[in-house]
């Protein structure tokens, strides 16, 4: 900005000299002024109604001369030191003003150009680097989807001839659950890369928790539970909102402490899931998409119960207190208005 000034300022003052030389240049005025004597020949001058550059006289009938130096050349002009008159060859204000707009207008779109060339150039460059990394995680999404489709079969089959299985004992008991921990691994994936519509029907909150506190409690038995659960009846999607708690416990069990405590309450539509913990470093990310507080799981699991809480309209927060975490779900919006 500052060096295109400067070269408007120079590019005039060359012009007025050479139109103090006899150039034509209709731009320019010239009067006669008297010449003080701090003012100089052929030096740039400002004011308030132009900007200027003193001349002198041509006086045929002195001897004395004074040299100008210019694009034509080394120019020797007639002049008397005695004579205090000289010539004021002036560019308006004004105009020069409207130069210096001009300038800065051009300057501004040259800089929006510039930045707009820089954009697309930046989205060419990036849109060409990840599209081998989009097409990779497509075809691992592709994958991964067709091994759920084919685990599905043979999951299917093993839950239902354990069911058939009349002897009960420790090995068969230890099937079971291990069964059930891949079927719910195998629902979780199947949530997570599928959009599936949402049906909705009502169902007890309470039921709920105690079918999967049943089911965690042998796999982390050091564990000490404490469920304090009041009736309450809700009407969403059953599937997903049982597919929240199953994360929220198995969260809640996997990051626990040694012999660490699990608080599960209902207060009024407020379902409150409390576990002792070492810590989360950044309680900000835990609901990111594969963000992992440590090498264990695969870091979607509360991704999915963000995404699934989106979906039903639960409110969901989530709290560090020291050595405790506290995640909260409000089920206003949600509870069943139906009359028992």
């Amino acid at each position: 900005m500052r060096d295109s000034t400067a070269n408007i300022r120079n590019s005039l003052f060359l012009e007025m000299k050479n139109y103090s030389l006899g150039s034509e240049d209709a731009r320019f005025h010239k009067e006669t002024i008297e010449k003080t004597k701090v003012q100089k020949f052929y030096t740039l001058y400002e004011d308030l109604e132009s900007l200027y550059v003193l001349a002198p006289i041509p006086d045929t009938t002195q001897k004395e001369t004074v040299m100008i130096v210019s694009p034509m050349g080394n120019i020797v002009v007639p002049y008397s030191s005695q004579e205090t008159k000289v010539y004021k060859i002036g560019y308006p204000q004004k105009a020069y003003q409207q130069k210096l707009k001009e300038m800065k207008i051009a300057l501004f779109w040259q800089f929006v150009l510039f930045c707009v060339g820089a954009v697309v150039v930046s989205l060419l460059a990036a849109w060409y680097t990840l599209y081998p990394l989009r097409s990779s995680l497509h075809l691992l999404e592709d994958f991964i989807k067709d091994i759920i489709h084919d685990l599905n079969t043979p999951l299917s089959a093993i839950m239902l001839n354990l069911k058939m299985i009349e002897t009960r004992d420790d090995e068969i008991e230890s099937i079971q659950t291990a069964a059930q921990t891949i079927e719910m691994l195998h629902h979780n994936l199947d949530a997570y890369l599928r959009e599936q519509k949402q049906s909705s029907q009502t169902f007890y909150l309470d039921d709920a928790i105690h079918r999967y506190v049943q089911f965690f409690t042998p796999l982390y038995d050091y564990l000490c539970w404490d469920v304090k659960v009041e009736h309450l009846e809700l009407h969403t999607d059953k599937q997903a909102f049982e597919r929240i708690i199953y994360n929220l416990l198995s969260n809640a069990c996997k990051y626990n402490t040694s012999n660490g405590t699990i608080k599960i309450s209902i207060e009024g539509s407020t379902l409150k899931i409390q576990n002792s913990s070492y810590g989360v470093s950044h309680p900000e990310r835990v609901f990111e998409r594969f963000y992992k507080e440590s090498e264990r799981g695969l870091g979607i699991g509360l991704h999915i119960v963000d995404k699934l809480c989106h979906t039903l309209q639960i409110e969901k927060s989530f709290r560090v207190e020291q050595t405790e975490v506290m995640v909260t779900l409000e089920c206003e919006k949600i509870k069943s208005t139906r009359h028992t």
